[in-house]
């Protein structure tokens, strides 16, 4: 759905001043407990932010790409945790459904990700197919009307709590790479599925990662999704937009982590005058403000290009490249405005420099953005469009 500028600016108010008000000030907690406050929970629950991308028909806010990405860079400005209780609902674990699910399937399941009430999450990464995904060797072996499953999926976000799993398995062994894989909803209570304890990770204390184990799992052949052997276009359909909704969450976090760096550099002296009036310290600044606007600028076009109907494989691959990468630097000038002090839990900057280092590794890894956009590039010159 497309919001009328009055109606998105007032979701976009509505989204910072919960950020504001009720996340940042928890940040600390979460980072020391690992978890998010129920409460917290709930009233994500009750702004709608589970459904953002599930369609009106189904409960959700349905927003086009551009109001998400808005939305996504207010809820980076605080600890990227407090996005990733609702994150996959939003994202990878929804938008196979949403974009390749049958009627009966949307019908089941998209109402209760919408709400919140189901927790939905995205199994692709094994522990020996990461970023080569056509690797992957959980395997789908057809016995009537169900599928069995049966192998072991890593580092997969929020599956200790997710109630729904959309998973790859490769459901014909004697075809190699990608064209073998398959998608699959399975639900968490079925028979020999089981998640494994969360990891203890760098940063995103308060989000969580775990194995999915699949031992004889028997899923019902009506729960494929898009077909035999179109697991890897569901995967990469869903990684697209993905890729710019994680590209907008960076983004928000260097645009804390500038405000944070400026008022402290305004407000902290030596040599006899505040540190932002020295001219090293202000290149430390002006370096991250400008490749942060380049990143919004980048987000924004290529947004609006999908919600236009472009194919933004190359955008968004371009756009998660420049706008994960900018952020880590962001996050590294930060540290070294504020010194001493900024390796030093108490302020909060650490915690932000160990959370956002993931980001240039999840929805595809930047040699992985590399190696899509030079395949783009290719094919447009084959096509004579460059």
């Amino acid at each position: 759905m497309a919001f009328d500028a009055e109606i998105r600016q007032a979701l976009i108010e509505q989204v910072r001043r919960f950020v504001t008000e009720k996340c940042i000030p928890l940040e600390a907690q979460v980072g020391e407990t690992d978890e998010v406050p129920q409460t917290i929970v709930d009233e994500m629950k009750q702004l709608g932010l589970f459904g953002l991308a599930v369609p009106e028909a189904f409960g959700g806010l349905g927003l086009d790409m551009e109001t998400e990405c808005l939305v996504a860079l207010e809820l980076g400005r605080t600890s990227p945790a407090f996005r990733s209780v609702a994150g996959t609902n939003i994202g990878i674990g929804s938008q196979a459904l949403v974009l390749f699910g049958t009627d009966e399937q949307k019908q089941k399941y998209l109402p209760g990700i919408a709400s919140g009430d189901l927790i939905s999450s995205f199994a692709l990464t094994e522990p020996e197919a990461g970023s080569d995904a056509g690797s992957l060797s959980t395997k789908a072996i057809r016995d009537g009307d169900h599928y069995v499953l049966n192998g072991t999926k890593r580092y997969i976000t929020n599956a200790n709590k997710a109630d729904l799993f959309t998973v790859m398995a490769r459901t014909d062994p004697d075809t190699p790479g990608a064209k073998g894989v398959s998608a699959f909803v399975v639900e968490r209570n079925t028979p020999g599925l089981s998640v494994g304890a969360p990891e203890k990770k760098m940063g995103q204390q308060g989000a969580h990662v775990c194995d999915v184990i699949f031992d004889d799992v028997r899923v019902p052949a009506e729960n494929m999704l898009a077909g035999e052997g179109e697991g890897f276009k569901v995967a990469m359909s869903v990684l697209d937009k993905g890729r710019l909704h994680i590209s907008a969450v960076a983004t928000g976090a260097s645009e804390r982590l500038i405000k944070e760096m400026v008022n402290y550099a305004m407000e902290r002296e030596q040599f006899g005058k505040p540190i932002a009036q020295h001219q090293l310290v202000q290149a430390l600044m002006a370096d991250s403000q400008a490749e942060t606007y380049a990143a919004r600028c980048m987000i924004m076009d290529a947004a609006r290009r999908r919600d236009a109907g472009e194919n933004v494989t190359m955008l968004a691959s371009s756009t998660k490249l420049f706008a994960t990468e900018a952020c880590g630097r962001v996050a590294d000038r930060a540290v070294q405005v504020f010194g001493g002090a900024g390796y030093i839990s108490d302020y909060g900057i650490e915690r932000f420099y160990r959370d956002v280092r993931i980001f240039r590794l999840y929805e595809g890894t930047s040699q992985i953005q590399q190696i899509v956009i030079a395949r783009e590039l290719m094919k447009a010159a084959k096509a004579d469009l460059l």
